[in-house]
């Protein structure tokens, strides 16, 4: 198995953390998206056809999206399960999953970044400014949606899910980007507990082969 990936990508290190949750051996292949790799002919045509990473090669099976290569190693490598079965349950863990991966990371990644400055002309304190608006508009949600239905030690109780896989890489790029979260204190407890297990360690952004500080 093979992950085309960049190190500081938040939805490749989603994936990290789900390889190493099932624990499945697999070689990391870094694509550097700030110098466009993503886009590389051979890339798209052969391996991701969206021109993103990460994307995932088990046999000859290939799939990119986070949130898809998620769903897939939960369904062809159950243990442990991250989408839970039971519908109820299921429902929470994928709404709190959506809030993060389609209302956060979209218009705080690279591309938009890059986007801002490139039509738009913004400053670095303007792109700033930027990410954490829209940190906070996220977050604030996140928070609302563990007081409504966190158990602990994990977002929704004593199993890991896919809500954790979702929420720890959005807070590293938070606090990378020196966001305030003190005003999300249960999305921190969650944080600094899954920080502490092993899967979650070893998927660190500085732990990639590609790391740069």
């Amino acid at each position: 198995m093979q992950l085309y990936s960049f190190f500081n990508s938040s939805t490749s290190y989603r994936v990290h953390i789900a390889l190493g949750l099932k624990g499945l051996a697999y070689e990391t292949l870094p694509v550097n998206i700030r110098v466009g790799e993503h886009r590389a002919a051979d890339y798209v045509a052969n391996i991701n056809p969206s021109a993103t990473v990460p994307a995932l090669v088990d046999d000859d099976f290939k799939l990119g999206q986070s949130l898809a290569i998620l769903d897939y190693l939960d369904q062809k490598y159950p243990e442990p399960r991250l989408i839970p079965l039971e519908p109820l349950l299921r429902a929470r863990v994928l709404e709190f999953a959506a809030l993060i991966s389609c209302d956060i990371h979209p218009v705080n990644n690279l591309r938009m970044l890059k986007y801002l400055e490139s039509e738009f002309k913004a400053t670095q304190q303007q792109k700033s400014a930027w990410y954490r608006l829209w940190i906070a508009e996220g977050m604030a949600g996140v928070e609302r949606m563990l007081a409504r239905s966190n158990a602990g030690p994990w977002c929704f109780g004593a199993q890991v899910t896919l809500a954790d896989v979702c929420l720890v890489p959005q807070i590293v790029n938070a606090l990378r980007m020196d966001c305030d979260l003190s005003s999300y204190p249960r999305s921190l407890v969650v944080y600094e507990h899954a920080s502490k297990h092993p899967a979650f360690e070893a998927a660190q952004p500085q732990r990639q082969p590609d790391y740069v500080a």
